[in-house]
């Protein structure tokens, strides 16, 4: 245990430099959680053992993807956006409550840490109404409340509520909710004002005199104009995006960071200069 931790978990005065105690919630893709190397979950347990608090919110695109093949199922996307009937809805729910959800937790209980999972549908955790283009995507939702007192409540039990991106009407309807999104949704109902976004890059890189650099701190308007000029291309567009779809709320900022970096969370929750903040102004 790194001594900011210790020293917390001694209940010293904190020093300067140090985690504070907080809740942090972290969205993670699916393609990165393949990724992600033992080290990573021991740091989230060695953070929970000395006294913090995260929430995960989790994706799981391309596992869904191949259990649609492997079904037969066609899968095709619209804006981004996965079209989503009942059929498609059933293996989305197996695969992101099911297997991922469990592997998560798996791999954090193996690190010496304690978790709990949950989908957006157990006890109403993520109400959800029909996204505004619903004709064109099917049963795709956004997020219309958050049961922030189950979060809290699996919190105060001592777990990391671990949180698959489902969504369910009051009368019963259930959604596929974009991760991006619904992780920003629970950040801003747990009051928290600052996201970290686990993926397989740096953060958001420029072209500098020929070399690639990443970018410290841009504002969302900054991102929208480099995306025009061509300065932000490729597969790096989605990862800018869907880390501008967590703001949301409370949430003024959101910090994109490599989660092979080695003790990237305690170095975020001290406010060391890694990865990319993305802030609303």
């Amino acid at each position: 245990m790194n001594t900011a931790v210790e020293n917390h978990a001694a209940g010293q005065e904190q020093l300067p430099g140090e985690i504070s105690k907080q809740t942090f919630v972290m969205k993670c893709g699916g393609s990165t959680l393949a990724e992600l190397p033992e080290d990573f979950f021991a740091e989230l347990a060695e953070l929970q053992r000395g006294g913090y608090q995260p929430v995960i919110v989790h994706g799981g695109g391309p596992a869904i993807s191949e259990n649609l093949a492997k079904l037969g199922i066609e899968t095709k996307f619209v804006n981004g956006l996965r079209y989503t009937t009942e059929e498609v809805l059933d293996v989305v729910e197996m695969v992101l409550s099911g297997s991922i959800n469990k592997q998560i937790v798996r791999r954090i209980h193996s690190a010496g840490g304690r978790a709990l999972g949950l989908s957006g549908i157990d006890g109403l955790l993520l109400q959800a109404k029909p996204v505004a283009s619903s004709a064109k995507v099917g049963l795709v939702g956004e997020v219309s409340q958050v049961n922030a007192s189950l979060v809290e409540g699996v919190l105060g039990m001592g777990y990391m509520p671990i949180v698959a991106p489902l969504g369910i009407s009051p009368e019963g309807q259930r959604y596929n909710v974009n991760a991006d999104t619904a992780a920003g949704a629970v950040a801003s109902s747990l009051g928290v004002q600052q996201m970290i976004v686990v993926t397989d890059v740096p953060g958001i890189l420029k072209t500098v005199k020929g070399e690639k650099k990443v970018l410290p701190c841009v504002t969302v308007q900054q991102i929208e104009d480099m995306i025009q000029t061509g300065e932000i291309y490729g597969g790096m567009i989605p990862k800018v995006r869907a880390a501008i779809a967590c703001i949301h709320g409370k949430v003024k900022e959101v910090v994109i960071v490599n989660g092979t970096e080695p003790k990237v969370l305690g170095r975020v929750l001290r406010g060391e200069a890694i990865g990319t903040r993305i802030v609303r102004m």
